[in-house]
């Protein structure tokens, strides 16, 4: 029987404007109305997810920053939180640096969280229209939800790091992640989104024990359930984890090849298709 759903944001339950269609909401609905605990299980860092999950009245805490930080999005009380080490941080900027990246630092795990960055290239249009995206999302907040530094290095200590990040076109961040998979080697987690599309890659840099597939289990195991209990849907790479703990996993019809080759794994419509409703009835409502 499945008690928990486990869902994932962008190019998932959001349609490619970046809205939740009525009938996924009405299928959430119906799930919770059937005692299923919905969460969100995104890679974004809480503060920029948490007005989808206000807005989806969400029943369980928002599993964020790609399963780093589980928290509730109404009152910010913090289930779990895992941390990059200080000297970890320290490790990647350097690496980041050597590559010519610019980094991003999530930080402030209890409170709503803050962006902290010291630089952007002029070539780097993805993350300056990511910054840009942020402050208009976080308006009268903007200030306080990104926050521009000198130097990232001089406020370390200053600061709990939740992620690291690194954006901008496919080509450059494919060779950066291979260069901090060889520099970091098992301190971190190094997870990788891909938009072909849009030529864009993220590189999020999380703490060794973090994935949307470990923050999903916390969150089976704090209510009792097991993995037969979870159903997850996703569309991308950083998915992979939560879709093979799940008992039930499904992807999305806009999926990544490798994830919609897997025999394994059940195929829905698109994100632009209400394909997250169509799963919702067929698995947990029994249309």
């Amino acid at each position: 029987m499945l008690k928990l759903l486990a869902l994932d944001l962008d190019g998932t339950l959001l349609n490619s404007s970046g809205e939740i269609p009525k009938k996924n909401l009405e299928a959430i609905r119906q799930a919770e109305k059937h005692g299923v605990l919905v969460t969100i299980a995104t890679g974004r860092r809480f503060r920029d997810a948490r007005p989808v999950a206000l807005q989806l009245e969400l029943n369980a805490p928002l599993i964020s920053h790609n399963g780093a930080l589980l928290k509730y999005a109404h009152n910010l009380k913090t289930v779990a939180a895992s941390l990059v080490p200080q000297e970890i941080v320290r490790e990647i900027l350097r690496v980041g640096r050597e590559f010519g990246g610019d980094a991003l630092l999530s930080c402030d795990p209890h409170g709503k969280g803050v962006l902290l960055y010291d630089r952007v290239s002029d070539e780097n249009i993805p993350l300056q229209k990511y910054i840009a995206w942020s402050k208009r999302l976080h308006g009268d907040e903007a200030e306080e939800a990104v926050h521009h530094v000198e130097n990232l290095e001089d406020v370390l200590e200053k600061n709990e790091t939740v992620h690291v990040s690194f954006s901008g076109t496919c080509v450059p961040m494919s060779e950066l992640e291979k260069v901090l998979q060889d520099e970091l080697k098992n301190s971190a987690t190094i997870l990788t989104t891909v938009y072909p599309l849009l030529d864009f890659t993220l590189i999020d840099i999380l703490p060794s024990d973090a994935s949307k597939g470990i923050g999903v289990e916390k969150l089976a195991l704090l209510n009792k359930f097991s993995a037969e209990n979870v159903m997850a849907i996703g569309d991308n790479f950083n998915d992979l984890e939560m879709l093979e703990y799940a008992g039930t996993a499904v992807v999305m019809g806009n999926a990544s090849p490798e994830l919609l080759e897997r025999e394994d794994f059940h195929i829905t419509l698109s994100n632009d298709e209400n394909g997250v409703a169509l799963a919702i009835e067929e698995f947990i409502l029994g249309a």
